[in-house]
């Protein structure tokens, strides 16, 4: 039986998560229907832009995705402090960039002459946005929605679009987030859609590479993909806000795996491995299955085994979920 949201999300554990969410109709997302060869690419698009686009209204960061042809892969940071720094009249802005608010927000933003009584009110209410604002479940909830209303109007039917539940897993380390989002990146080469990550279309590498090769401090935070969550660099003091690797060791690694799991290659790493991984100290052929096996190998907490016993511990749970496997893999 499936985990309570609750159970799965803690912002005291990480803020970090896998999401992936499947369609159920016969008919693919985003691919070709193989009984009709009716072709429904552009609606990749559609979802690509609107996951992009809500992220700049959510206090949510978007570090990997992948939209393939009937499901997508997403790695979201749940960004508090922003979330926090908002002020009643941002956080009321966002939400009507969502949704209708209520009479009181609307009257609010013209004309804020309200009663004490009225205001307090609607501080209620802001801060029930607030928390909603910085929640993955309505993140996907509302990304899936508007995607299925759309596929639903062009195939003028009606029904549910999607599963039921979107499945997370909370990433609660360097190692379990590295992984993760080269799992996600590489999900169309290992899928045959594309021959190289920096080819694979509607991918968060492909736009990283873009980025990448137009700017000559392709690790500077600033110049890089504007609407991803940037790479900072490696953990030191004074670090700026982002994913704790460097970019340039990000694709080096993503570009070495995705040749090596290819079916015409020799499945490797090179011995004079990534930086990135001998600072991890993740080990070539652990690398290799994580990044090929990720869903499948973990459970809905991912991580080292002090991270993993922290986390059970913090979330009242009495069992280790595929700790045998955090142990070989992550420790």
């Amino acid at each position: 039986m499936p985990k309570p949201r609750k159970e799965q999300v803690s912002l005291e554990a990480t803020p970090y998560y896998h999401c992936v969410s499947r369609c159920v109709r016969k008919a693919f997302l985003c691919g070709v229907d193989i009984n009709t060869n009716e072709s429904y690419e552009h609606r990749r698009a559609w979802l690509e832009n609107e996951l992009l686009n809500q992220a700049q209204v959510f206090a949510v960061d978007i570090a990997a995705y992948a939209i393939m042809s009937n499901h997508y892969h997403v790695v979201l940071h749940i960004n508090q402090n922003q979330a926090k720094s908002w002020g009643m009249d941002e956080v009321i802005q966002r939400w009507h960039t969502l949704y209708k608010g209520n009479v009181l927000s609307q009257r609010y933003l013209s004309d804020p002459n309200f009663s004490q009584a009225e205001l307090e009110k609607l501080k209620e209410f802001v801060e029930i946005w607030r928390t909603r604002l910085m929640d993955i479940g309505w993140f996907i909830g509302r990304l899936n929605e508007k995607i299925a209303r759309q596929a639903n109007y062009e195939d003028q039917c009606t029904g549910r679009f999607w599963e039921g539940r979107f499945k997370s897993q909370a990433l609660l380390d360097e190692k379990a987030l590295a992984a993760c989002m080269a799992y996600v990146d590489l999900n169309p080469v290992r899928a045959k859609m594309a021959k190289t990550p920096e080819k694979s279309d509607h991918t968060s590498v492909k736009i990283r590479a873009e980025k990448a090769k137009s700017t000559y401090q392709p690790n500077h935070p600033k110049q890089q993909a504007s609407k991803l969550m940037p790479f900072a660099g490696n953990p030191r003091e004074n670090r700026p806000e982002g994913l704790p690797f460097r970019l340039t060791d990000y694709l080096a690694l993503i570009d070495l795996t995705g040749r090596a799991i290819r079916e015409d290659k020799r499945g490797y790493i090179e011995k004079n491995q990534p930086e990135i991984l001998t600072r991890l100290a993740i080990e070539p052929k652990n690398w290799l299955t994580m990044t090929q096996e990720f869903e499948t190998t973990f459970k809905d907490l991912v991580g080292n085994p002090n991270s993993l016993e922290k986390t059970v511990k913090l979330l009242n749970r009495k069992r280790r979920p595929a700790f045998k496997n955090c142990v070989t893999l992550l420790a």
